[in-house]
């Protein structure tokens, strides 16, 4: 199959030929030009074999892997491009990242519970496949991305409130809501504690409990506490309907106002703190409680064409050459990306012929031009002739 081929061909190293004066070893071999930046054939086999591996965590085989590889294939190359771009527009617009690099890092450590530098690094090496440096500049970029797209297309795309009150008029429909109510958990663990253990997170749990009931922000503490896989979410557990919920925490929070906090819950695999993050009550919902979900319905349906006309437009600005054989599926129309091969460029020249038969010239004397200008000054010296 054809994705599958692709993407095997991707993976497969050759042994390169050995070197002549005729045909020297290609070590890396450019495929497309961006202003200062380079896009490599390596670099569209990594992005291939990224894509296959994506699709396989997904689940997706035969046909449907198939039609799903060769259509995002067809745009690898455009999205290195685009992406290029971004970055060097990120650098012209003196965008520091510094601190949400360091914050996404440091996050990402936190998560993964490893506190030694040289353990974490090897970790990451692990889960993605490239050194650590390599990680940190695709990580840079995409938070460098993330911010132009944001403010230099994003900031100018605006909702009016009589666009969100006619959607609201014409799609009422879609927004009658059953009751549900909407939870957020810390979770103590107590796996593989012995007695003393699970006294302490039962301290532990107790103190999160009586902290966040003071106004302390849930969010936070879940993220920096919860031994649960919702903490990076802050311990969101989304929506539930009534019958959906275990009896116990059924009773503990279904009567409960926004913002209630519980006491520790002991569960089977810890101690349990739920916070009571809104109970949407059934029928026809206000269009105050639904104005953001269709300001975002409103806003992303704008959002992607806005960002590919803004790449078009850092495309035409852009000194951009594509080699043959390659295709640019977000190319700006009429723009001439065309090839120019480094051993085709020649300089001007000229024979001493032509040197000779050219007429030769008298400055006046005195008058010298002045660079930059209209204007003359005066010399002393003589021109020799």
């Amino acid at each position: 199959m054809l994705g599958a081929a692709l993407a095997a061909a991707a993976a497969t190293e050759t042994k390169p030929p050995a070197a002549t004066d005729e045909n020297p070893i290609i070590v890396e071999e450019i495929i497309a030009k961006v202003n200062g930046q380079i896009v490599t054939k390596d670099d569209m086999a990594k992005a291939r074999r990224d894509l296959a591996n994506d699709l396989h965590k997904q689940g997706l085989s035969g046909a449907q892997y198939e039609q799903a590889y060769e259509k995002s294939e067809a745009d690898i190359l455009r999205n290195k491009i685009d992406q290029a771009l971004l970055v060097q527009r990120g650098k012209d617009l003196n965008i520091n990242i510094d601190s949400d690099l360091s914050k996404y890092v440091a996050e990402l450590q936190k998560n993964s519970k490893i506190a030694d530098p040289d353990k974490f690094h090897e970790y990451v090496k692990e889960q993605t496949g490239m050194s650590y440096e390599d990680f940190l500049q695709q990580a840079k970029d995409g938070i460098v991305t993330q911010k132009v797209i944001r403010e230099e297309v994003g900031s100018r795309i605006s909702i009016k409130h009589e666009d969100i009150e006619k959607y609201y008029n014409e799609h009422k429909s879609e927004f009658v809501r059953q009751e549900q109510i909407f939870l957020s958990e810390i979770l103590v663990s107590t796996d593989g504690k012995d007695a003393a253990g699970v006294a302490a997170a039962e301290k532990k749990a107790k103190d999160l409990s009586a902290r966040a009931k003071k106004g302390e922000r849930f969010y936070e503490l879940a993220k920096d506490n919860s031994d649960a896989v919702t903490a990076p979410a802050g311990g969101e557990l989304g929506g539930w309907q009534k019958g959906q919920l275990a009896a116990m925490i059924e009773n503990a929070t279904w009567d409960q106002p926004k913002g209630f906090v519980t006491d520790p819950m002991r569960v089977e695999n810890g101690f349990l703190i739920l916070k009571v993050d809104e109970h949407q009550k059934a029928g026809q919902a206000s269009l105050d409680d639904v104005s953001n979900e269709i300001t975002e319905r409103l806003y992303t349906p704008k959002m992607q064409p806005a960002v590919r006309e803004y790449l078009t437009k850092l495309r035409r600005d852009a000194f951009l050459e594509i080699k043959p054989g390659y295709v640019d599926s977000g190319a700006a129309a009429g723009q001439n990306t065309t090839w120019v091969a480094t051993a085709e460029l020649k300089p001007e020249t000229v024979t001493k012929e032509e040197v000779a038969s050219q007429k030769r010239h008298k400055r006046l004397l005195g008058v010298v031009p002045v660079p930059g200008t209209t204007a003359t000054s005066s010399s002393k010296s003589s021109v020799s002739k």
